[in-house]
């Protein structure tokens, strides 16, 4: 088979492997290898609009009138059509995000064969995550990311979002194509391995009289195979057919909407009300790294077009601000009241308050109540004390604090007989709330990331190995990408 399929490409190479539209040549250097000019783009065809992105790309693309493809390439090529189903399923992994790509490309002035990166950078795996702690699509590492804008909170992480991530990508392609006077292949080199690495390279030729074009260089295997990788993955897509490859059908359109939410959103919920799959939202919503989105005034989620409609509906649970603002934080070694605060996006003062600290030592596994953010609902301070003044009565002051005049008796062992007094004490609240902290656990299903084991996961969430262990009934402490786990977190 593997001879055949390489009689089949030596053929190929043979004929000349322009497509039909193409016609702006790239420039051959003395050593025939190509530079491909970026500030020509095709002018899209006006007889017949694309079929699917594939076509819209081909028809977009740069204009050549041959690609080299050496060994490495045909090689790559080749383990790629040994198994022709296999192909067509890697490539249809981009179906949710390579639309918005390729929009953003082009918008961009940029390649729009450049959406074929994320393939070799994640396997368009938004949950990717590589050995040397690169993350996302676009493999972006921390430094980068921050260069490019990308944070990371407590509740998020913009190197694994889907669209944040693209975006950023495109600017720093934008950076990469200037400083390399817009040749594409030195431009991936440098997205791969470093601009600074790549202009090292090209010194050194130039100091010993040498071409500088990416095949001239002394680089690394890593970067050696990186160019190979991309002209095999755009081969095979720009002449599919002739290497009889049925490419997966996705639409020249948006597949995903970008909706807004009121306050904040737990991602089971709302899946389970579109009636999607919770790792299917996770994936699209990949930023999100905890249960849910941030504790903001808004939330910004995307999910299934077809989906949208439900959250036009004035019935939909998510019309109205839906508010999970407070969550039980038990205090660990390490702690601090200026790690906790800047961990839940909140104050130290607030912390204080609300716990009725008044030094700024933590003891080790006292339960400490915190506001998840400064919102205009999170300004409620449960008083711990109510010093009875004239007037009040048991019916006033559980209207004033919001606590069913019951509770009011239970927590100050009161009957309904009993009578004030002037200056009496009166326990509201907040003892009472940690008492009941573990009363308000809530169940959520998780979607084990690439790189994620039980340890990383019980710190995402504040809980114990053992809960995680115990509530899925683990034989085995082994986690898959994409296995979908319960886990215990104590939020109310």
């Amino acid at each position: 088979m593997e001879r055949q399929l390489l009689v089949t490409l030596a053929l190929c190479l043979l004929a000349s492997c322009q497509t039909t539209n193409l016609s702006t040549p790239i420039e051959i250097n003395e050593d025939s290898t190509p530079s491909l000019a970026v500030d020509e783009i095709k002018q899209p065809l006006e007889e017949e609009l694309p079929e699917d992105i594939w076509e819209y790309i081909v028809n977009k693309s740069l204009q050549d009138s041959e690609i080299v493809i050496n060994d490495q390439a045909l090689l790559f090529m080749n383990n790629h059509i040994k198994d022709i189903d296999k192909f067509n399923e890697y490539l249809n992994k981009s179906y949710y995000f390579i639309y918005y790509v390729v929009q953003e490309l082009e918008a961009a002035n940029l390649p729009v064969e450049l959406a074929f990166i994320p393939f070799i950078e994640s396997n368009y795996d938004p949950f990717s995550i590589s050995p040397s702690g690169a993350v996302g699509l676009w493999q972006f590492m921390p430094k980068t990311g921050r260069l490019f804008n990308l944070e990371k909170t407590w509740w998020s992480e913009d190197r694994h979002d889907p669209y944040r991530s693209t975006h950023a990508a495109i600017g720093y392609f934008k950076y990469l194509f200037e400083r390399f006077d817009n040749d594409i292949y030195l431009a991936l080199a440098a997205y791969n391995a470093g601009p600074t690495y790549l202009d090292r390279q090209i010194r050194k030729n130039k100091r010993q009289g040498l071409n500088t074009d990416f095949f001239s260089l002394n680089l690394s295997k890593q970067v050696t195979e990186y160019i190979p990788k991309y002209i095999a993955i755009r081969e095979l897509v720009f002449n599919a057919e002739k290497y009889g490859i049925d490419l997966p059908d996705i639409p020249i359109d948006s597949v995903v909407q970008k909706v807004e939410i009121p306050g904040q959103v737990e991602i089971m919920t709302l899946s389970e009300y579109l009636d999607i799959k919770p790792e299917l939202l996770y994936k699209l919503n990949a930023g999100y790294t905890k249960w849910a989105s941030a504790p903001k005034d808004k939330s910004v989620f995307y999910i299934p077009t077809d989906k949208a409609f439900l959250l036009d509906d004035p019935n939909s649970p998510f019309e109205n601000v839906n508010q999970i603002n407070w969550i039980s934080h038990v205090v660990s070694s390490g702690d601090n009241l200026w790690s906790l605060a800047s961990k839940y996006d909140t104050e130290v003062r607030i912390i204080k308050e609300i716990n009725y600290i008044e030094s700024d030592l933590l003891s080790i596994n006292d339960t400490l109540l915190i506001p998840l953010s400064k919102m205009k609902t999170n300004n409620f301070i449960p008083y711990e004390m109510h010093i009875v003044s004239e007037g009040d009565t048991l019916w006033d002051i559980s209207k004033k604090y919001g606590i069913p005049i019951k509770d009011l008796l239970r927590i100050n062992s009161l009957s309904e007989s009993s009578y004030l007094q002037l200056g009496q004490q009166l326990t509201i609240g907040n003892k009472n709330i940690h008492r009941n902290i573990e009363s308000k656990k809530r169940t959520i299903l998780y979607s084990v990331k690439q790189g994620d084991n039980l340890y990383k996961i019980s710190e995402l969430f504040d809980v114990t190995i053992k809960s995680i262990k115990d509530i899925n009934e683990f034989k085995d402490a082994q986690l898959m990408p994409g296995q979908i786990i319960k886990v215990a977190i104590r939020a109310f």
